[in-house]
């Protein structure tokens, strides 16, 4: 059924500040390394388009656009795989990527 389709998310890398710039652009007072809150390889399914437990609420906002695009048949053209699409979560100094595909 469309829109029902289950979504596999796979936390590909997460990203530490000194990857992204060289020279921080602000003053850190919190956490300085990779995201605490994923780790690499970590899965997650997404049934009905509903954020999945122990997933990080901002990350969801991040990728629920193209979850939903998946989860409705679409694919991405820039991409060769039908199904799959990679984002990333919008903490600009220590971004988490993530692969999304359709579950078949």
């Amino acid at each position: 059924m469309i829109g029902t389709v289950k979504i596999k998310i796979t936390v590909l890398k997460r990203t530490n500040p000194t990857e992204v710039f060289q020279t921080s652009p602000v003053t850190l007072i919190g956490p300085t390394g990779p995201c605490d809150v994923f780790r690499d390889g970590q899965e997650f399914t997404v049934e009905n388009l509903v954020m999945p437990q122990g997933f990080f609420p901002m990350a969801w906002i991040a990728l629920v656009g193209n979850v939903r695009l998946l989860s409705y048949g679409c694919n991405f053209p820039w991409i060769k795989e039908e199904g799959v699409t990679i984002n990333c979560c919008t903490d600009g100094l220590r971004p988490v990527i993530f692969k999304m595909e359709r579950i078949k």
